[in-house]
């Protein structure tokens, strides 16, 4: 949520709020507007939590200060003492999110000496009307959809790019960019952080799907950062150089989000059974480089059945 949002928001919360509770006739009106201020959360599904965490603590407190006030008297001693035993209670329930604005509630029990219905009444309505008001007005949050299908095809780009750099390191020796996983990286993060947001904003139409997605390209990613340092090692000779390149090329003009990977898992297959058979390693460096060369290609069937397994995931 943008701070220019934010601030409306939080604005026209606690001012409706304390329009309301001012109607409604409730005392310590502004309260209200606090509670409003307090509730205005960076998603639906955590106001709503919120919300109700504070509703359940309001009653916890409301109860304990009043047995309290009405048995030992209404001084700070016994509002202490409300504190050592309201505290951890709302820890143990899981609604200490209430802790501040209940137990502002519960001083005006004190300043007004009372423990009246009318009075419990009175600041369990305050907290209806503030987090209600900001429940209301946080209802509203932009789709995010559009930036993240932006980032998704960026970081499917970006992936492209790194295969293909692979492709070329490969074939003429260069060196890879690692900077370029490194971007890939940041853009897969920054697309889980909005789609996490996205989602917790969806409290009734919730998709998982964005969420699985972009796990899935994590998880490539990592694969590759595994395949960037066997390919800096090894040294391959020139006929499996340019299969495995063409491989790479091939792979990277066929990574969209559609595609199931089924003929590049065969292809890998077929490479592997091309290398066992092959003659065999004559020195040392030939057979760790024989053997550096199967990681890699085991690791880029992983690459590939991942996506595979996402596929046929979200086929059914």
């Amino acid at each position: 949520m943008s701070l220019g949002l934010r601030t409306v928001k939080i604005a026209s919360s606690a001012f409706i709020a304390i329009i309301v509770a001012g109607w409604l006739g409730l005392d310590y009106a502004v309260a209200a507007g606090i509670i409003a201020i307090l509730s205005v959360l960076d998603t639906k599904k955590t106001s709503l939590l919120t919300a109700g965490q504070r509703l359940v603590s309001t009653i916890l407190a409301l109860s304990i200060a009043a047995v309290l006030f009405s048995i030992l008297g209404f001084n700070i001693y016994v509002f202490a003492l409300y504190l050592l035993l309201y505290v951890p209670s709302a820890y143990l329930l899981k609604v200490d999110s209430g802790i501040a604005p209940c137990s502002v509630l519960v001083t005006h029990l004190l300043i007004e000496q009372s423990t009246s219905l009318e009075w419990l009444t009175n600041e369990l309505l305050l907290m209806i009307v503030g987090a209600g008001i900001a429940l209301i007005i946080n209802s509203y949050m932009p789709s995010k959809t559009n930036h993240i299908v932006e980032l998704k095809e960026a970081a499917d780009t970006c992936m492209k790019e790194v295969l293909l750099s692979f492709s070329i390191a490969l074939k003429d020796g260069s060196p890879f960019n690692r900077d370029l996983l490194h971007q890939l990286n940041q853009l897969l993060s920054d697309a889980e952080r909005l789609v996490l947001i996205e989602s917790e904003n969806r409290i009734l139409n919730q998709s998982e799907y964005d969420i699985r997605y972009i796990e899935m390209r994590k998880s490539q990613a990592t694969i590759l950062t595994y395949m960037e340092k066997n390919l800096a090692i090894c040294v391959i000779p020139m006929k499996e150089n340019k299969i495995l390149s063409g491989l790479f090329y091939l792979t990277a003009n066929q990574l969209h989000e559609s595609n199931s990977g089924d003929y590049l898992l065969h292809d890998i297959d077929l490479l592997l059974n091309q290398f066992r058979e092959s003659q065999l390693p004559q020195s040392r460096p030939e057979f760790e480089n024989r053997a550096i060369l199967f990681q890699l290609l085991n690791d880029f069937s992983r690459f590939i059945q991942t996506k595979k397994d996402f596929y046929e995931c979200h086929q059914k």
